[in-house]
């Protein structure tokens, strides 16, 4: 059991348990912890694939609270760029939406490009990065075809020539003329180490400029990026990212539940229009080397009042079918639900989590399958646990319980749980239930 992760390094051993202490997701060391979910993972990273050869894909991820959504979307997060795509994520919040009045849309879009993350800056913040890397790699290019020096004035028109053809690509689409210039424009302030001309256009990218007078003055062009058109950007970038050697993107966009609690009737059904303007342009092949999760709750998605089932033209295309139920998901349809984690999946994860907690304390304390089961029938036993509980609360409380046990030594696990803090008043049949399921792991 501690084996592998023994060899957790401490500093990322103390990311993961402060983080799920906390009740969010790590950023780093998921793999350490992921249990279950196999099937999840395998079908997402069959969509991964088709994007990588041109295509696009939209799926869905809902779970209750606490379920797992934001760990699948993480561990999703690592698996491409680990596969050398570049991964954009955010959560949706009341400022940042997919549309909005007050640029609520392009807050979104902001977010997204500011987190803007590689296998080697997986924290976020690698738009820059991406660029100089793309210049970089055409001038290795121009120098290795041509047998130019690098002083050589004719290196960079080589190199100007290979930039022209990734624009003329760009061209193609809606938008990718100015975005085509801008790259130029970014080329050559590279080359002549303008750090000015650099900003500016890096902060066009961002979507950072207010007024298209400013733009006009600082970039020569006369187009925002704007709540309207913040989308067409995502798949221009998209493309650009396969031109620069890359194997596209992932944009990552979780907290859906924003969109369901907007409390204005027109403003919900133009949020759900826009989900309905992305969802098509990938299942229409409109985007390339594009693929978007999102996740949300059941009721976000479900409810025929607010959610996105509200608005009848998503409503038709996402219900799931009639042959599908817990424990037989069609994982090929666009949404994913997420069934609980099994019993024996939290025993083993649990058991991940134990190791980790030794290795990073040094604690010489062993925690065997009979007390594990123990913790995991009193907190499946609660009132209410069969509809409430979550693996977030499991999770929590299991961490808490391994630093009371590690700086009291004379504590029990036994005990801690029968500690007022800790005694609930268990519902009867779901206590049998919760019998049921872990009595094989009793010893």
């Amino acid at each position: 059991m501690n084996g592998e992760n023994s060899r957790v390094p401490k500093r990322i051993a103390q990311t993961i348990l402060n983080s799920l202490k906390g009740g969010v997701v790590p950023r780093v060391g998921l793999p350490y912890v992921t249990v279950g979910r196999k099937n999840e993972i395998e079908a997402l990273l069959r969509d991964v694939d088709i994007v990588s050869e041109g295509g696009a894909f939209f799926r869905f991820l809902v779970g209750r609270y606490g379920s797992g959504k934001s760990f699948l979307l993480q561990t999703i997060r690592n698996y491409v760029m680990d596969r050398g795509f570049v991964v954009a994520d955010a959560d949706l919040s009341p400022e940042r939406r997919l549309q909005g009045t007050r640029g609520q849309g392009l807050a979104t879009y902001r977010e997204l490009i500011g987190n803007l993350s590689t296998k080697t800056k997986p924290e976020g913040g690698a738009l820059t990065l991406v660029l100089d890397r793309w210049i970089s790699s055409v001038q290795a290019q121009a120098l290795q075809e041509t047998g130019l020096s690098p002083e050589d004035p004719a290196l960079t028109q080589a190199v100007d020539q290979r930039i022209y053809q990734v624009m003329a690509s760009l061209r193609e689409l809606v938008h990718g003329f100015e975005f085509a210039k801008l790259l130029s424009l970014y080329y050559h302030a590279y080359v002549e180490d303008d750090d000015e001309t650099k900003s500016k256009v890096v902060r066009w990218f961002r979507g950072e400029y207010d007024t298209k007078r400013e733009v006009k003055e600082d970039l020569g062009i006369n187009l925002l990026i704007s709540d309207d058109n913040w989308y067409e950007y995502l798949k221009i970038f998209a493309v650009f990212f396969r031109l620069a050697g890359y194997q596209g993107m992932m944009v990552m966009i979780d907290e859906l539940v924003n969109l369901y609690k907007i409390p204005n009737a027109v403003t919900r059904q133009y949020n759900y229009e826009k989900l309905l303007t992305m969802y098509n342009d990938t299942l229409q092949g409109k985007a390339r080397y594009l693929g978007f999760l999102l996740g949300a709750t059941p009721q976000a998605l479900e409810d025929k009042r607010r959610g996105v089932y509200s608005y009848e033209a998503l409503r038709s295309r996402l219900a799931e079918g009639k042959f599908s139920r817990p424990g037989a998901r069609d994982l090929l349809a666009p949404v994913i639900y997420l069934d609980p984690l099994t019993p024996e999946e939290m025993l083993v994860l649990c058991e991940k989590l134990c190791a980790i907690h030794q290795g990073l304390y040094g604690s010489q304390r062993q925690l065997g399958t009979e007390e594990l089961s123990q913790f995991l029938k009193v907190e499946y036993g609660r009132v209410g646990a069969d509809q409430n509980i979550t693996p977030r609360e499991v999770i929590r409380d299991f961490i808490e319980l391994l630093d009371l046990l590690y700086q009291d030594p004379s504590a029990t696990l036994e005990g801690l749980m029968q500690s007022q803090e800790f005694t609930f008043a268990p519902s009867q049949a779901v206590s049998d239930q919760a019998e049921g399921e872990f009595a094989e792991f009793t010893l």
